[in-house]
């Protein structure tokens, strides 16, 4: 990609991404804390799909609130479910390469199928997933 090419991309990107989750899902929780632990080229703030902010804020704007994972903009853009997931990748310094792999047309099939079997199931895996375990500025993950 050109300089200007990058330019141009950065001026269309997202200053801020808000990810809506699952608070009562502990899978969900734990990839909350992951995300707060990861360093990012744009703020990330988290909000619970059930609080009455997210209720007042994106109520019916929003058909998939509690039911998908959901990323918002900065600027109101959304995504939803697959691409929710690649979106917070995009926003890590680590994971945002595979975020544009994992949307490319090889893998991006494989990424939505694996994401929409994962969040079928993940009341079934939560059950092998215990809160992590927080003191201080740091979490103990713990494996049931």
């Amino acid at each position: 990609m050109t300089t200007e090419g990058r330019v141009a991309a950065a001026a269309q990107s997202p200053g801020g991404l808000l990810v809506l989750y699952d608070a009562d899902c502990p899978i969900c929780v734990r990839c909350r804390h992951w995300l707060e632990t990861q360093p990012t080229h744009v703020p990330l703030s988290f909000l619970a799909t059930d609080s009455p902010q997210a209720t007042e804020r994106f109520g019916p704007h929003l058909p998939w609130l509690g039911k998908e994972l959901v990323v918002v903009s900065d600027r109101g853009e959304a995504w939803i479910g697959p691409a929710a997931f690649l979106m917070a990748l995009w926003a890590t310094v680590e994971y945002r390469l595979w975020s544009y792999r994992l949307s490319g047309p090889t893998l991006a099939p494989m990424a939505g199928r694996f994401f929409e079997q994962f969040s079928k199931r993940r009341g079934d895996l939560a059950r092998f997933v215990r809160q992590p375990e927080c003191t201080d500025d740091h979490c103990r993950h713990v494996f049931g």
